[in-house]
């Protein structure tokens, strides 16, 4: 059922209420994870859970724009943290590409989740590409979900 506000000038869709992903939340999911983060966080997040930890604090902040939700908060900064110490992008990649003809064994594709037939930049960029992508989905979901 459609409804339509001459006020406000906009159309009301029903599934509007399961929207995952805005605008609001791809910036503050930028802002933290590039504006905020320095080169000491970047090095030292995979290796350190004490450099993981200031990140997520200083990744979390902008959310705080959007939401002040413990629950939401929790589940944003817990799974970032999780994410990025471990570099889990990279396991998720060579999941996908593991059951296909070709593909390389872990041992090869650590770096990346890509075996090294795959240029450097391209599997460089595309690291980086699901790991966004993975951390704006889970954002999208628990701010939709808890608020």
């Amino acid at each position: 059922m459609y409804t339509f506000r001459i006020a406000a000038r906009s159309i009301h869709k029903p599934w509007e209420k399961w929207q995952v992903i805005t605008g609001d939340q791809i910036i503050a999911h930028f802002v933290g994870d590039y504006i905020l983060q320095s080169a000491w966080m970047v090095r030292e997040k995979s290796r350190r859970w004490l450099a993981a930890l200031i990140h997520v604090i200083f990744y979390t902040l902008p959310f705080l724009f959007l939401t002040t939700n413990p629950v939401t908060l929790a589940v944003i900064a817990g799974t970032h943290m999780v994410i990025d110490r471990f570099r889990l992008a990279r396991h998720l990649i060579w999941i996908k590409n593991y059951p296909w003809p070709g593909s390389k064994p872990w041992s090869e594709c650590r770096e990346t989740g890509f075996d090294e037939a795959v240029p450097k930049y391209l599997s460089s960029w595309l690291l980086i590409i699901v790991d966004n992508t993975v951390h704006i989905l889970i954002n999208g979901a628990a701010i939709s979900y808890f608020g």
